[in-house]
């Protein structure tokens, strides 16, 4: 039996201690949203991909071009990857756009790349569900907390064997879009943006908590493409993850993603260049 520690006796003092920000982003140039809607206002539809319902597909994105996922049916979550199309090694990091912009995403927020490149893939350019806030739960849409329903920890928890996870939902739309063996796509998945769902952390344990999707039919989420990408999007087979996921005992509905090429592209952007740290670590 584990002893619990004793208190000391400045521990009130200690957690007194006042919380600073881990990254200031402020240094950050921001998105120029006035310019991206411009640019949008005319854009044309150039591919529709509908994703089924405990499945996944893969979709093509230029770059300075703009990307939606809409619900179409009934309420629904949908983890989404993102590759740059030419270097598939470059992909989504969660972890650090949470770090950079907090534990839910929203309009203005970039979805960053992983190292050693570092720069945004994709900015948020509308998004239907910014109303929400933060519930009575601590509740917010748009996570960078969950990093996917997978077959493993799945089969680690209640010892059965479930296919249609999004991490392997998200494997076979990868190995299916670009050749590779399934292994080898399995190894480029990653954590996800949890678009649409809703999530926090329980206030006595810390665990990552989830609810019922306010998303409604109509309700969308749209990214500008920062480079040519890759997007890869599971519609979870938690549906709108009221209560499970995991399994097919959930209402499940398919999401839509759209790609819009706009007239000219918006004023002033070019792509991002790579992170600039010279990666000679200190030697």
């Amino acid at each position: 039996m584990t002893r619990s520690p004793d208190l000391p006796p400045d521990a009130e003092a200690r957690r007194a201690v006042a919380p600073v920000l881990c990254y200031r982003n402020d240094s950050l140039a921001p998105p120029r949203l006035s310019d991206l809607a411009r640019a949008r206002v005319g854009a044309s539809r150039i591919e529709k991909i509908l994703v089924p319902p405990r499945d996944g597909r893969c979709f093509h994105v230029p770059a300075g071009h703009f990307f939606r996922i809409s619900c179409t049916e009934g309420p629904q979550v949908g983890d989404l990857n993102l590759w740059n199309a030419d270097n598939l090694a470059e992909r989504f990091y969660s972890g650090k756009t949470r770090a950079l912009h907090g534990t839910h995403l929203g309009l203005g927020d970039r979805l960053w790349s992983s190292f050693p490149q570092l720069r945004p893939l994709a900015t948020i350019t509308e998004d239907t569900l910014g109303w929400y806030g933060t519930d009575q739960h601590g509740c917010r849409v748009h996570d960078v907390i969950g990093t996917r329903c997978d077959p493993y920890t799945n089969t680690l928890l209640t010892g059965s064997q479930y296919h249609h996870c999004c991490h392997s939902n998200l494997t076979r739309a990868l190995a299916d879009e670009t050749g590779l063996p399934l292994h080898d796509a399995e190894m480029l998945v990653h954590d996800v943006l949890n678009v649409f769902m809703c999530t926090g952390f329980s206030p006595d344990t810390g665990q990552y908590i989830m609810k019922a999707s306010p998303v409604r039919p109509g309700d969308y989420l749209e990214f500008f493409a920062e480079l040519d990408l890759i997007g890869g999007l599971s519609a979870c087979p938690g549906g709108d993850c009221a209560s499970d996921h995991s399994s097919d005992g959930a209402n499940c509905s398919p999401l839509l993603v759209e790609v819009f090429a706009p007239p000219t592209p918006p004023r002033g952007w070019v792509a991002p260049t790579e992170n600039g740290y010279d990666r000679s670590h200190g030697t």
